[in-house]
């Protein structure tokens, strides 16, 4: 671990000239569930040969976040409780500002942005420090690093306000004011597109059901006292690896007589291959027990009516898939994890609000038979993410909070798909290693 010194922190103001949303913006039932898994946050690396001074990287990136916040006001408001309704809503106000944090390390960025194996404690200082666990609470902060040989941007945010697919829309409009130009799309904020009978009964029902004692937000201690002894790894499935990954499954299914009803996608393929290779490590041929896995989807595109992609907020669904621990022992075992998959999608799709209160599986699931993914090959962090002095060198999820748990995003060669694991044993994780490299060749 290297130290984080913390050099300054200021707030960054919405422009007197946006508009601020006239009334505070309710969080609908499918943003209330966040509310005790708040955090979202990310750092991005930059390892730069002829980096601008540190001063002016500094002053770019702020005055940029101001032109940002035009667009993106609500991000400078804070989350409240809403006594007289029961409501969490998004309020602003011409006086709120974004966290903005400035900070200097020893540490290098060549090293932190090309391990495998994570520096955490070094990681968890580059994201800046913000106290979620009462309301009102702020929904933004963000925090520049200076490194050794190049620089790192940490991003929090509200996972009650904000997506994976939002996250990375805030980001590429950041991006793009910082490069000078304007951003590609303007967010939506407005929440009734979103048509749901009864929503904001439904939304306050489960603030009541997990966050009872409002406005002081519950902490989920389990999963904060297992994210310190997670052991994390990062590795990259390229174009190549990917392709042959995903004729590999395809094989497998016609040598079983068992073919995939299409090819499989990107996401399905590696996180067939994921669920299977951490199955593996947990059990063996000869256990008759079940293994789990689950993954969110976005449905913006899949509510009746349909919303809009530039819908900023968080929007998605629970996927819950269970096979037999025999069968991901066997032959066919990437294509078994990959149908069972691809159907799971089917079916969502057919009622994508099935599983929206995936909270309530809390309690069900033995978790150590559990893969939960988060993250999508959709984002695109490596093609977003140029700030004007280079192309990023590596992005990480800060916050993985359980055993086997999975972050993806795409690769840095715009076409394979990056894979993050979590795993609590070291012993597993060399294991699943083995694994991929024995697939991959």
């Amino acid at each position: 671990m290297s130290a984080v010194n913390i050099v300054d922190v200021s707030y960054v103001s919405v422009p007197a000239t946006a508009s601020l949303p006239p009334e505070p913006i309710k969080l609908t039932a499918l943003e209330a569930q966040w509310l005790i898994l708040p955090v979202l946050q990310h750092v991005l690396f930059y390892e730069v040969a002829g980096l601008p001074p540190f001063d002016s990287v500094v002053h770019s990136l702020r005055s940029s976040l101001g032109a940002t916040l035009q667009s993106f006001a609500p991000l400078a408001g804070k989350l409240d409780y809403l006594e007289d309704t029961g409501d969490v809503a998004i309020a602003c106000s011409a006086s709120d500002g974004v966290k903005f944090v400035t900070a200097e390390s020893e540490a290098g960025a060549r090293r932190l942005a090309g391990d495998e194996l994570h520096d955490l404690q070094t990681f968890e200082q580059l994201v800046p420090e913000l106290d979620m666990s009462k309301l009102p609470t702020s929904v933004l902060a963000v925090q520049a690093t200076r490194l050794k040989g190049g620089l790192a941007v940490g991003v929090k945010v509200h996972h009650g306000i904000a997506d994976g697919k939002s996250f990375w829309i805030f980001v590429e409009a950041w991006a793009a004011a910082c490069r000078g130009e304007t951003p590609a799309a303007t967010p939506c904020f407005d929440r009734s597109v979103i048509k749901w009978p009864g929503g904001e009964e439904i939304a306050r029902s489960v603030l009541r059901t997990y966050a009872p004692n409002l406005p002081v937000v519950p902490e989920l201690g389990l999963l904060t006292e297992e994210r310190k002894r997670l052991t994390r790894r990062t590795f990259t499935v390229d174009a190549q690896q990917l392709e042959h990954l995903k004729h590999r499954i395809t094989r497998d299914g016609e040598a079983q007589s068992a073919p995939l009803h299409r090819p499989p996608s990107s996401f399905v393929a590696v996180i067939a291959m994921a669920w299977t290779f951490l199955a593996r490590c947990k059990t063996s041929a000869a256990d008759d027990g079940d293994v789990f896995l689950f993954f969110l989807a976005d449905v913006r595109e899949r509510l009746d009516p349909p919303i809009d992609a530039g819908y900023f907020g968080t929007c998605l669904t629970g996927c819950l898939v269970r096979l037999p621990a025999r069968d991901v022992h066997s032959d066919s075992a990437l294509a078994a994890a990959a149908s069972a998959v691809q159907e799971e999608i089917r079916r969502m799709a057919e009622d994508p609000l099935a599983w929206w209160n995936f909270m309530s599986l809390a309690g069900k699931i033995p978790l150590d038979r559990l893969m939960n993914v988060s993250g999508s090959p959709g984002f695109r962090p490596y093609d977003v993410a140029d700030f004007g002095w280079g192309k990023l060198s590596r992005t990480e999820p800060i916050r993985m909070n359980h055993d086997g748990q999975v972050a993806l995003v795409r690769a840095a060669d715009g076409h394979g798909v990056q894979v993050s694991v979590s795993l609590l044993q070291s012993a597993h994780m060399d294991a699943f290693k083995s694994q991929l490299l024995e697939l991959m060749g």
